[in-house]
């Protein structure tokens, strides 16, 4: 099974070398890895050119001018060959060495469209003391629960039934298509394993205005998606949030 990775990456020069390092090192080796650059104006592209003779074929490069973060990984789904497809932030890294596997083996073992794990948050300078761990488990939609998008890795068939990310939204476009594709009824099997290293303070959880600009989108994306009582699911996932801050 061929899975594609896709690093949407924009002036990235200072952490891209950690998402690179954490693919190679992979133990399942039956991946490509997408690199959507959207005209980076620092050295992104030449560390990512230094890395081309390490990853051989399994590496594929594009850079041209793109809309925004949804826009990219929506050209990077478009270019996937793979069975499976996934996305790794050029700020993140995978967990360990058998992340991959761990994938492969759960689609080999189990008739579904997806699968999803945990995921911890570094602080950004380091990259090594934990800010927050996101146990994923299972749960319901309607009540405050999604699996972390950072983590989830579904068919290509997946996005071919249910389209791609709406890059009219800035933030979140990954929640709303979750939300799409789980109403929709897709089967999802849960790793609990970590899955991604990120790191705090991207666009959606950039301290507290991030997050309160995170919480406003996500808000509409509730209530276009049809959820019921909008304003708890709210309370509910701002209450989980702090809740896997407190237990980092």
């Amino acid at each position: 099974m061929l899975i594609s990775v896709i690093t949407a990456t924009y002036n990235s020069e200072a952490t891209v070398k950690d998402t690179l390092e954490s693919v190679l090192m992979q133990s399942y080796d039956n991946y490509e890895l997408l690199i959507i650059d959207g005209c980076s104006k620092d050295g992104t592209l030449d560390i990512v050119q230094e890395y081309k003779e390490r990853f051989g074929d399994r590496l594929k490069v594009w850079s041209e001018k793109d809309k925004g973060l949804y826009d990219a990984m929506n050209k990077g789904i478009a270019k996937a060959s793979g069975d499976v497809i996934g996305i790794l932030n050029s700020d993140d890294a995978f967990a360990d060495e058998n992340v991959l596997k761990n994938i492969a083996d759960e689609f080999a073992s189990a008739d579904i469209d997806g699968t999803y794990g945990n995921i911890t948050f570094y602080d950004a300078e380091t990259f090594s003391k934990t800010v927050r761990h996101w146990n994923a488990g299972t749960g319901s939609i309607n009540r405050g629960w999604m699996p972390p998008h950072p983590s989830l890795y579904l068919k290509k068939s997946v996005y071919e039934k249910f389209g791609n990310f709406d890059d009219s939204l800035k933030i979140a476009a990954d929640y709303d298509f979750m939300l799409r594709i789980i109403k929709g009824g897709v089967k999802l099997a849960y790793i609990p394993k970590d899955i991604v290293k990120m790191r705090a303070g991207g666009v959606s959880t950039d301290g507290i205005s991030g997050y309160v600009k995170n919480l406003k989108e996500s808000h509409n994306v509730v209530k276009r998606n049809g959820i019921r009582f909008p304003l708890l699911v709210d309370c509910i996932r701002i209450f989980k949030t702090l809740g896997q801050m407190l237990k980092k």
